[in-house]
């Protein structure tokens, strides 16, 4: 028999526990791999939303003197959802390091480590005997960096990146479902007015 641990995780709801989800984790004896099953328990048509919903919406934040950017509370929920789901350290609640890319629009990119996993299959199908493909993979893995989550809720930003994203203190974090795009809030401002008419023109085209 499998070596296996079960990891519940319950609220109280007055007098009455309630399980929100549960952990069934067991061992393989041949190689010793940890497999992860997450049971979501869905008690509120809030918690069925939530975890369909990705990240949504827009918050203007700070960085501090030491570069770090507190990620707004609705988006770490949603790393709380992803962990108690086996994503990340489930026991501990934290989540694994994030992934922030350089965009070339002058914007940050910040993924989650399964939603990233997917992106690298995508960039590890490029062929390195292709020029192209090549010079798009050295592309896209120069303007990769992983940042860790604190216990805070703040990411560290180097100045590399704080430099490519003109960010020297205000910055704006917009929700775009599967990531978070980090603007200085002057060019994301340009950028707005620069296309203020093209947003009718761009849905119709592709959707």
């Amino acid at each position: 028999m499998h070596p296996f641990f079960i990891h519940f995780k319950v609220a109280k709801n007055g007098k009455k526990w309630e399980l929100l989800s549960a952990l069934f984790v067991f061992y393989t004896c041949q190689r010793r791999e940890k497999r992860v099953f997450a049971l979501r328990i869905c008690t509120t048509e809030t918690d069925r939303i939530d975890i369909m919903a990705g990240f949504i919406g827009k918050e203007r934040h700070a960085i501090d003197e030491k570069g770090r950017l507190m990620l707004p509370v609705r988006f770490r929920r949603k790393f709380e959802i992803a962990t108690s789901e086996g994503v990340g350290d489930a026991v501990s609640g934290h989540i694994e390091g994030l992934y922030i890319l350089k965009a070339p629009d002058s914007s940050l990119e910040l993924y989650e480590p399964f939603v990233w996993a997917g992106m690298r299959k995508s960039i590890s199908g490029l062929s390195d005997f292709n020029p192209e493909e090549r010079l798009l993979k050295t592309l896209m893995y120069e303007s990769l960096e992983t940042v860790e989550l604190d216990r805070q809720g703040r990411v560290a930003l180097s100045r590399e990146f704080l430099d490519h994203a003109g960010i020297t203190r205000d910055v704006v974090i917009i929700g775009a479902d599967t990531k978070m795009i980090i603007w200085d809030p002057e060019r994301l401002c340009a950028l707005l007015q620069e296309n203020a008419g093209r947003f009718a023109s761009l849905a119709g085209r592709y959707f």
